[in-house]
């Protein structure tokens, strides 16, 4: 079994899948990035188990460095974010008809709490957006184009998130 199906059943064992922790997390907020990120962490030590230390010869964890050279496939946080574009993308080449759409690029209706806004679907994408070098407000129309927007989704898969 390979470590990528091995962390796939971890995680499915945990009794969600990384999807599931994407969209119940939001992966907007640098805590819930940041609980993501331990969380696969952990899965990971589980999975390469510990390392003897070759000066003292006594059994240690693995630290995020050696645990991700080892792993060398992109983090959580990357993968939703790339997954969370390619979705985007898919739903705005749907049409306004759609009620996927409709959801996507939608004004929530009544009255909102206090405090600040809840962050869009929208929001996000634009945002995801941002950090890979896409500043133009009209990424639907970008979105027209599979071979732009699949550029941009690669990107993210690529960027270093902090």
């Amino acid at each position: 079994m390979d470590v990528k199906a091995k962390v796939i059943a971890l995680i499915e064992e945990g009794g969600f899948s990384a999807a599931q922790a994407g969209e119940r997390y939001g992966v907007a907020t640098r805590t819930a990035s940041r609980r993501l990120r331990v969380f696969e962490n952990k899965v990971l030590r589980k999975i390469f188990g510990a390392k003897r230390d070759e000066v003292t010869g006594e059994w240690r964890k693995l630290h995020n460095t050696e645990l991700h050279a080892l792993y060398s496939l992109p983090d959580i946080i990357r993968n939703l974010k790339s997954r969370r574009l390619r979705w985007a993308g898919h739903v705005a080449r749907m049409g306004e008809s759609r009620n996927a759409y409709s959801v996507l690029v939608g004004r929530p209706e009544g009255k909102r709490p206090l405090g600040r806004r809840r962050r869009r679907w929208e929001d996000n994408i634009k945002m995801d957006l941002r950090e890979v070098g896409y500043d133009n407000r009209d990424w639907i129309n970008l979105a027209q184009n599979r071979d732009r927007w699949r550029a941009y989704v690669r990107a993210a898969m690529n960027l270093r998130v902090p």
